[in-house]
């Protein structure tokens, strides 16, 4: 139903209106009595043989939503009820910002790919907080993980980058299960840049300090790029143990631009969807196997069908995230995933 009615409809329009028009209609679609219900009995697969045990929490199913597609904790209440078992929040930021400029949203339907140069658009990670305080206990309870992705303000140089992620760190602590470091978004200038040994390593040792002081520490994990070299890869092994967060999150969107056929390849941002399959699940197979699975890995980029996820698990990942696949897929992936899983 949802690739033959509901998304022809949907691409007809500019794709950052209707990502924010798809926002309000679930929002109110599940603010009638009985409608949450019934999505959950269409697309949730409850079974404990889906359950996962990682750094210290269980999650119901290993299929969850990345970042990226509720910045701002607006809608992860509703969007549970798809069959989720975490939802990632974010990217967040100290301070509000715009973003960059519009248009900044592109389907690249030939290639079913998204390209994006948002630029961490988000209300402020307080704004955030507010939000959760009134649905992280009821996510909690109904068995649903939420994560907090963190990142820099566009104006704070990399030399401050730290406390931005410190201030969102201390900001989220009681509200989220678990906290994503994102250095590798492609839209902030100069973040990348973060992902370099030193930098990086500081980074995640001033956080993990601050975790240790807590009575009850929470996980942090570390968003990478598809685009780094084997060495680089080598370093985020070395710095993952020395710093002993708990995982890593592979992989963030793309620049790389190969093999694509639509007519806006050449957009500028950060490509996802099925064009970083095969590049995001070589990251997953290289950190497992060169780490010797000396952590767990959460993979995301390109899964567009179970069979694309079952690819992701079979290489390493442990856990699963769905963004430009649930976009071009709908729901239903998510239950075609889980049910791929069991039939294993």
């Amino acid at each position: 139903m949802y690739k033959l009615l509901i998304r022809p409809i949907l691409f007809l329009f500019d794709p950052e209106k209707v990502h924010y028009a798809t926002f309000s209609l679930i929002r109110n679609l599940c603010k009638i009595p009985g409608c949450s219900k019934i999505f959950k009995t269409t697309y949730t697969v409850k079974n404990k043989k889906l359950e996962r045990e990682l750094f210290g929490l269980t999650f119901k199913n290993p299929v969850g939503l990345a970042a990226g597609f509720d910045k701002d904790a607006k809608l992860h209440s509703e969007l549970s009820n798809f069959g989720f078992g975490f939802i990632e929040i974010g990217t967040l930021t100290p301070k509000p910002q715009e973003g960059n400029p519009k248009k900044r949203l592109f389907r690249l339907r030939e290639d079913s790919a998204i390209i994006n140069r948002m630029g961490f658009n988000n209300g402020g990670v307080y704004q955030a907080v507010e939000r959760l305080k009134n649905t992280s206990k009821k996510l909690r309870k109904s068995g649903v993980i939420i994560g907090g992705n963190i990142g820099k303000n566009k104006l704070t140089s990399n030399a401050n980058a730290t406390e931005d992620y410190v201030i969102c760190f201390k900001a989220l602590f009681d509200h989220v299960d678990y906290f994503v470091v994102n250095v590798s978004s492609p839209n902030t200038p100069n973040l990348r840049a973060l992902q370099d040994k030193k930098p990086l390593t500081n980074l995640l040792d001033t956080l993990q300090q601050l975790n240790l002081t807590k009575k009850n520490s929470k996980p942090i994990l570390l968003k990478i790029a598809p685009d780094l070299t084997n060495e680089q890869l080598l370093d985020i092994i070395d710095i993952v143990i020395e710093t002993n967060i708990a995982g890593v999150i592979a992989t963030n969107t793309t620049i790389s631009r190969e093999g694509l056929k639509s007519d806006n390849k050449s957009e500028a941002g950060g490509l996802s969807g099925q064009p970083l399959s095969k590049r995001s699940t070589e990251v997953i197979r290289f950190l497992s196997e060169k780490s010797g699975k000396a952590f767990p890995i959460i993979g995301v980029g390109g899964i567009h069908t179970a069979e694309d996820a079952l690819e992701k698990l079979d290489a390493g990942a442990d856990l699963l995230q769905l963004y430009t696949g649930f976009i071009y897929e709908g729901p239903q992936l998510i239950k075609k995933i889980n049910k791929a899983i069991l039939k294993r």
